[in-house]
């Protein structure tokens, strides 16, 4: 049975809501810009922030620039997340999810995709969208499988082997986070309750 817009609205809302649960987003004017746009309150005494994630309404036509270069759509809760929320990159406990900065469009996120454009250019050759990287200082690339993709736009998730790309020009799957993003943010949801 599938969701109304609103029961994925209010997903969306409870994803979001980990944020703070797991990161401590922190912001640095210098090393974290995009934090630092979303920072609220004075400076701590070595002069960071906190940051929060921002709700926005942004018009679904924003995508259709992402699209033009993509051979697939998101699924439709990330369509949802990128046009209601702004943050900064935000480890996730078990993956961390690209910033989706402030701005009028979504070119922020799209410069996080294709950052490496190495590392771009093989993950979308095989098959493979990123949309995140490995929890903490782990560079591997969290990706939508989209050779899994479902009828319902929905594709298995998984973290891949940076290393396998950039050494040896091949996608190596190291492991599937979950079988959809719903699941993944399910999951992600569910890790709160867990130590």
């Amino acid at each position: 049975m599938s969701r109304t817009l609103l029961e994925d609205a209010l997903l969306v809302d409870r994803f979001v809501a980990t944020f703070e649960k797991f990161d401590e987003l922190t912001a640095d004017e210098q090393f974290d810009p995009i934090a630092w746009q979303l920072s609220i309150g004075e400076p701590d005494k070595f002069g960071y922030k906190r940051w929060r994630p921002i709700r926005v309404s942004a018009d679904p036509a924003l995508l259709a620039p992402i699209y033009s270069g993509l051979p697939i759509r998101f699924p439709r809760l990330f369509e949802l997340l990128l046009l209601s929320y702004r943050w900064a990159q935000v480890d996730l406990r078990i993956y961390s999810l690209f910033a989706n900065p402030p701005g009028p469009d979504l070119a922020g996120f799209v410069e996080q995709m294709t950052r490496d454009t190495f590392l771009w250019k093989c993950l979308k050759r095989e098959g493979y969208i990123q949309f995140g990287k490995g929890p903490h200082t782990n560079y591997d690339p969290v990706c939508f499988d989209i050779k899994s993709r479902r009828k319902n736009g929905d594709c298995r998730i998984v973290r891949i082997d940076h290393e396998e790309i950039l050494c040896n020009d091949r996608v190596k799957v190291i492991e599937e986070l979950a079988p959809s993003f719903e699941q993944l943010m399910l999951r992600t949801i569910d890790q709160v309750k867990k130590p």
